[in-house]
């Protein structure tokens, strides 16, 4: 590694581990009361997009029952991934974040029976209003995404959660509206994206509403909006459609919106934004029968006729009437409700049938070059006329002529060799550098998509009751937990080796109090961790800094660490010159980074994983990379007790600034000496999600009354939950006052103050190169006598708040809330962030290093 004088290159050789459990989807279990309203929905051709800004904000209540009720086709269309949010469950943020937002939302449409479209937008945080929005977004580009899913979903209505006025909130909130409103006209006139035109036709929906509300304080309903009770009980399912929304909307676990199930009237208003006036009933004016097909007619009689016979007991006596169906729905004019409705009746007939396919692995990755072996089982449970004619896998076909018998298991199994230029398992959002406000995707066919292609996927063709139909099944991973039992996860293409530095961003710091007439650079150990999936001789791994690292001998389940000196006297020197000039220039900034390849030619990539039991596991790559950021910086006091909250990566980046850093739960705080910690900080939304923070507050209270440091980072005052305790030793309250604009002015109201003085400097150069935002959750209402302010800052067009950092003095020690971003900052390296972190953890000032 360029610049670095050790590398510390730790070799993991494993040909796989075992991963750590986790729940995963597994065959869905259909009832008869299933495929009853699966025949009952053949007969309804209308379909309903509902349109907002992120996960979360749809309504899943009205979902439900627009879906399990009037039996639409029904989509929601989220703007962004809620990659900008904040996760109440771990430490992911960002693109991470967005994953698990997006398994998320699937698997409330799983329950409440909607489907999931994305357009490209990136949740960069909180917005106060679409222009700053828009200046992200890219206006134009993200309007083309919202036409197209238009143009490919074909609904009848649009309904937006939010109106083009405002009353929304969020900048995003509102974008989305504008946007659904501008889509509704832009995806019905063909100059508009037309290059479009080569996959879909232009579309025009018969009308646009917005989903008044009543939340928030803010009533946007009015008696003379159209309103519909969507709260009723479907005894079919034997649940009530605010039973199914709150399970539906439960499963937005990172953003804790557990909620309660509701059960009767339930009503929902809405006005007319755009197309024909609706006056009671959403499809007002709209034929949603077959009779809008031509030849439809008939095809709604068979339908009929299914429906009458149909014996929940023998759902197998109703294939050969579906297969009749299928064949008769096949010879209509191609359409939409053609394609749409052949997908249901095969549906119905596999199930019907009691038809079961598994297609699985016994292991969890496929790795290019190696081969991986599919496991395949049939089973015709309830003993359909059904032969197998063709198994397909990749490139490689099987033919059959095997007729299933009832319930006996037809095995088959195939070795499957993985071509290094097979997909890796990768987002395909990710593939490409992204934007600023949004995601590059350079294969238009998958904008919308809501989740990656499946790794493998088998193609099994059946004759049933005559007639050839193909079925396609995921290949996935399936193993048995002791405790859970039977788990299936996806299955996941990787490289032969997969290379992480760890850490991969090293923040270094070339001046400290303790050394006061010398010169160091922090020369912290840099490590690569390898991990080679197959059995290798030779790994070889190339810097793009000119560096070589070459590993010969059996590489298998054995780990070598080895140390690698660096001879390059001109970069020590070089170093040394650059560590005068960062004293001598406290805003000068050393930033390298360096990039590794694999044998020669190839990108190493590091294969990063979340793990979560209410989603599936997830997989993403990035190219391997070492990150060496040296910047001016200096610490006083050592030992830091970390209160956990919600999740955040603040503890690592105090690490590596150099302090020792000891993480507190309940049982810690309830055991320690805290006079030992020259500071205690507390971590985000702490007293949100820990409600034996209040046991600790009359010993937290006397840690600071005895010299000690508390420092408070942001809690939130919305439905997360309560702030569980009393935080600090004068009373204040948590707002939603928050500063959005990360290039936001901010002012110093105190230049004396030593937050701001010691052991650096803060200048206005410190909150240069903030990501995101500047401060979210203000304090307020607290007496000026006794906290004192140190910044003022506001968005644009907003009076200017002071309660992003208040500092009181209470006995020997000090309290400090702060709701400045520093979770956001830290992990990203930003110089300024470090150096305050740094100047208010020294606010007592106990001891130097």
């Amino acid at each position: 590694m360029r610049n670095a004088l050790f590398v510390n290159l730790v070799l993991f050789i494993s040909i796989l581990a075992t991963p750590t459990y986790v729940c995963s989807q597994s065959p869905q279990n259909i009832t008869s009361a299933d495929m009853y309203q699966g025949l009952q929905k053949l007969n309804v051709l209308g379909t309903v997009l509902y349109v907002a800004a992120h996960p979360d904000d749809e309504n899943t209540r009205l979902i439900a029952y627009l879906s399990k009720d009037k039996l639409y086709r029904t989509g929601y269309l989220s703007m962004t991934r809620g990659d900008g949010g904040q996760n109440l469950i771990g430490d992911e943020q960002g693109i991470e974040l967005g994953l698990i937002r997006t398994q998320e939302l699937l698997s409330a449409r799983r329950i409440d029976g909607g489907e999931q479209f994305f357009t490209r937008a990136f949740d960069f945080g909180f917005s106060k209003g679409p222009e700053e929005t828009f200046t992200k977004w890219d206006k134009e580009k993200i309007l083309s995404d919202v036409v197209w899913v238009i143009r490919k979903f074909q609904p009848d209505v649009i309904i937006t959660r939010f109106p083009t006025t405002g009353e929304g909130g969020h900048g995003h909130h509102t974008a989305s509206a504008i946007l659904a409103n501008e889509a509704f006209k832009a995806a019905a006139d063909p100059t508009r994206f037309p290059e479009q035109l080569k996959y879909v036709k232009p579309w025009q929906a018969k009308r646009i509403l917005w989903n008044t509300f009543n939340f928030g304080g803010t009533n946007t309903t009015r008696p003379d909006q159209m309103i519909i009770n969507v709260g009723g009980y479907n005894p079919l399912l034997g649940k009530s459609y605010g039973e199914i929304a709150a399970e539906s909307r439960s499963q937005h676990k990172s953003q804790g919106f557990g909620a309660t199930a509701s059960r009767g009237e339930a009503l929902e208003y809405f006005a007319t934004t755009g197309g024909s006036v609706a006056k009671t009933d959403l499809m007002d004016d709209i034929d949603i029968s077959w009779y809008k097909i031509k030849g439809g007619a008939a095809i709604g009689k068979m339908i009929d006729a299914l429906i009458a016979s149909f014996n929940l007991s023998h759902p197998e006596k109703s294939v050969s009437g579906l297969v009749k169906l299928y064949k008769s729905i096949g010879a209509l004019e191609d359409g939409y409700w053609k394609t749409k409705k052949l997908e249901e009746v095969k549906k119905l007939i596999a199930q019907c049938s009691g038809l079961f396919i598994d297609a699985t692995t016994n292991t969890q990755f496929a790795v290019q070059t190696d081969s991986v072996r599919i496991n395949i089982t049939l089973n015709n449970r309830l003993g359909a006329d059904a032969v197998l004619q063709k198994i397909s896998i990749d490139n490689i076909d099987s033919s059959f002529s095997q007729t299933l018998a009832p319930d006996i298991n037809f095995n088959f199994s195939r070795n499957i060799y993985v071509s290094p230029s097979k997909s890796l398992t990768q987002p395909y959002w990710l593939e490409n550098k992204m934007a600023e406000g949004y995601y590059n995707v350079t294969n238009a066919l998958k904008i919308g998509q809501p989740d990656i292609d499946p790794a493998y996927q088998v193609n099994i063709r059946l004759k049933i009751a005559g007639e050839e139909l193909v079925f396609t099944s995921s290949v996935k991973y399936r193993f048995t937990d002791p405790v859970k039992g039977e788990i299936y996860e996806p299955l996941v293409v990787i490289p032969a080796i997969s290379v992480k530095a760890t850490p991969e961003i090293t923040v270094s710091h070339p001046y400290n109090l303790t050394i006061p007439n010398s010169l160091f650079l922090a020369e912290k150990d840099a490590r690569l961790d390898i991990t080679s999936y197959k059995r290798a001789n030779k790994i070889e791994l190339d810097e793009n800094a000119g560096n070589k690292i070459v590993y010969s001998g059996e590489m298998d389940k054995s780990t070598i660490r080895t140390v690698f000196p660096t001879d390059d006297t001109a970069s020590r020197i070089a170093m040394r010159k650059m560590s005068a000039d960062l004293v001598a220039n406290h805003d000068l900034l050393y930033h390298d980074t360096v990039f590794y390849h694999y044998n020669a030619n190839q990108m190493a990539y590091h294969l990063n994983s979340i793990r979560y039991d209410h989603i599936p596991y997830q997989v993403y790559f990035m190219p391997t990379r070492k990150v060496n950021t040296n910047f001016y910086y200096e610490t006083y006091n050592r030992k830091i007790g970390y209160i956990v909250g919600a999740g955040d990566k603040v503890p690592d980046a105090l690490e590596q600034m150099g302090y020792e850093v000891t993480l507190l739960t309940n049982k810690e705080l309830s055991r320690n000496n805290l006079s030992q910690y020259d500071a205690i900080i507390t971590g985000v939304r702490a007293y949100n999600t820990n409600e034996w923070m209040n046991d600790y507050y009359d010993k937290l209270m006397e840690y600071v009354n005895n010299g000690g440091n508390l420092i408070v980072q942001y809690n939130t005052s919305n439905n997360v939950g309560p702030i569980r305790a009393k935080m600090g030793p004068f009373d204040f309250n948590v707002s939603r006052t928050r500063v959005t604009d990360e290039n936001a002015e901010v002012t110093f109201l105190k230049p004396e103050h030593p937050v701001l003085n010691f052991p650096n400097k803060i200048t206005q150069a410190d909150f240069k190169g903030w990501i995101q935002e500047r401060s979210i959750y203000h304090a307020s209402g607290f007496d000026g006598t006794k906290f004192e302010t140190i910044f003022s800052m506001h968005d644009p067009n907003e009076s200017a708040d002071n309660g992003s950092l208040i500092i009181a003095k209470y006995g020997k020690g000090y309290f400090t809330y702060t709701g400045l971003v520093f979770f956001r900052e830290l992990p990203a390296g930003v110089p300024g962030a470090y150096r305050l972190m740094a100047n208010i953890i020294a606010l007592n000032r106990k001891k130097a290093f």
